[in-house]
Order: structure tokens, then C-alpha cells, then sequence
């Protein structure tokens, strides 16, 4: 957590200690690709440290160049960047997970709403507390999540390595019984909300 950052930097330093935090995003494939950096603490360290966030980082190739940049690459287009003072990285990982979250999100409640496109194939529970169908002839689609998924990695605005890893799920588990429907909060999520409440950015 940043503020945890801020403070372990404050007290470390009267030992002449300087603290670095560095918020990685890559998960167990970053072995393989590299590992994307956030980086925050003192100029002065972080530039000694550089060769040890070379090495871990993707490579330059990891992505086609952004249209327009030109001359010299620059850290963040190797795969790491140092972000600012002590809790910048943090910081920015932070934002990078609720980003993430509600990315997966997204995907989820879409794929859902697709996977239900056929209930108006299906016998509907007549009780006070489930809503009628009024239209069932509107819901008579029996849609193939997986590939619906694989056709979005191709040219769709919403293409992302995230819905590439819910393709391979998809296309190796089509009904994902095995995974829980309930996902842990590990705390990114709401700090990112307190910290958009707190600086008024609007979300």
C-alpha cells in the first residue's frame, strides 16, 4: 500500500536506508515475458537499481511502438518506469489493479448477460419472487461463450491479454465449473475508490 510506503521510507531513511517500491504487473507468465515495473523512491536509486528493472522488464519488442513517438525509447517503452517519490509505484499499481478489476468485471457481466440469452428456450420458475419473461421470443439465442470470446481477440476494440486468458478458459472449460463464482478483495479495489474519493477524481 502506498501510504505504507511513504512511512517506511520516512523511518528507513533516518538509518540511511533509501526504500524503493516497485508494483509489478505479469503474474507467473512474467517469467517468460517480463515483468511490466511501477517503480517509486529517490532519482539517485532508482537509477542505480536501473539494471536490475532492465533485466526483469519485457522487451522493447514486447509492443509495437505508440504512432507518433519518435527518437530515443524511453523506460516505460522498455517495460518499467520510475513513477515518482516514495509510494509512486505503489500508487500506480494500485490504480493498475482497480483497472484490472473492473476490466474482469466487465467481461464477466457480459458473458453472463450472452449466457442468458436463452431463457426464453427454457422453463421459467411462475412464483412472487422471480419477474416473468415478457418477451421470451427475444431470448431463444444459444450463444458459444467460447467462441465469442476467440472472435473478440481478432480486431475488436475489447481485445486484451485478459480476454485472452478468458478465451483459454473458456475453450478448455466452456461451462468453468471449477472456478468459484466468489472472488477474494485483496484491497487495490478499494483503495483506488477512497483514493479517487479523497483527490475528488470523479469514477
Amino acid at each position: 500500500y502506498y501510504i505504507d510506503d511513504i512511512r517506511r521510507a520516512k523511518e528507513l531513511a533516518s538509518s540511511g536506508i533509501h526504500y524503493v517500491d516497485v508494483g509489478t504487473s505479469g503474474g507467473v507468465w512474467g517469467l517468460e515475458r517480463g515483468y511490466c515495473q511501477m517503480i517509486g523512491g529517490e532519482t539517485e536509486t532508482v537509477q542505480r537499481l536501473e539494471p536490475i528493472f532492465s533485466a526483469l522488464a519485457p522487451t522493447i519488442e514486447s509492443a509495437p511502438r505508440t504512432p507518433g513517438r519518435s527518437g530515443p525509447t524511453t523506460q516505460a517503452e522498455h517495460g518499467y518506469l520510475h513513477c515518482g517519490g516514495a509510494g509512486a509505484g505503489h500508487y500506480v499499481k494500485m490504480v493498475h489493479n482497480g483497472i484490472e478489476y473492473g476490466v474482469m468485471a466487465a467481461y464477466a457481466e457480459g458473458l453472463s448477460v450472452l449466457q442468458h440469452a436463452n431463457l426464453g428456450n427454457q422453463e421459467i420458475a411462475k412464483n412472487a419472487e422471480t419477474t416473468p419473461l415478457r418477451d421470451p421470443e427475444h431470448y431463444k439465442y444459444d450463444f458459444d461463450l467460447a467462441e465469442i470470446a476467440e472472435v473478440w481477440r481478432r480486431g475488436s476494440v475489447i481485445s486484451s491479454w485478459l480476454l485472452d486468458l478468458t478465451a483459454q478458459a473458456l475453450h478448455r472449460e466452456p461451462t468453468l465449473s471449477s472456478f468459484s463464482g466468489r472472488v477474494s478483495d485483496s484491497g487495490e479495489g478499494r483503495w483506488t475508490m477512497k483514493a479517487a474519493i479523497d483527490t475528488a477524481a470523479p469514477v
